[in-house]
């Protein structure tokens, strides 16, 4: 199996190794034929981009025992759905991103410079 990349075609590294994050819950935003979603963006949340997000249908803040999910909180990482991500960015609620895990398979949605804009460091956020 080859290696998932990042944004800038180097090997993919973890989001979040605190909560089981990624499609496949292994803590990677990487993807498969599987995940229609295409959770590929590695997010650091925000309170903003949580409200939004709800808002829009996907309540990421809300704990659901039924899947242990626990809910998320502003600061946590989190492989969040490419369009959602895009979605907040052009309505004005994009939260930081995390470039070195999220998938290279995102640059078909969003344009690397805008990606650049809003990256975080590695040390923050997990």
């Amino acid at each position: 199996m080859n290696q998932p990349k990042n944004v800038f075609g180097e090997p993919l590294i973890a989001c979040c190794t605190d909560t089981a994050t990624g499609f496949y819950r292994d803590g990677y935003c990487r993807t498969g034929a599987e995940d229609t979603g295409l959770h590929l963006v590695c997010a650091e949340v925000t309170e903003d981009f949580l409200q939004f997000s709800k808002e829009a249908g996907n309540d990421l803040s809300t704990p659901n025992p039924l899947y242990g999910f626990e809910g998320l909180r502003p600061g946590q990482r989190w492989c969040v759905c490419v369009q959602r991500w895009k979605e907040a960015f052009d309505a004005g609620h994009p939260c930081p991103i995390l470039l070195e895990a999220t998938h290279i398979s995102a640059l078909e949605f969003i344009d690397l410079e805008t990606l650049q804009q809003h990256a975080v460091g590695a040390q923050s956020g997990d």
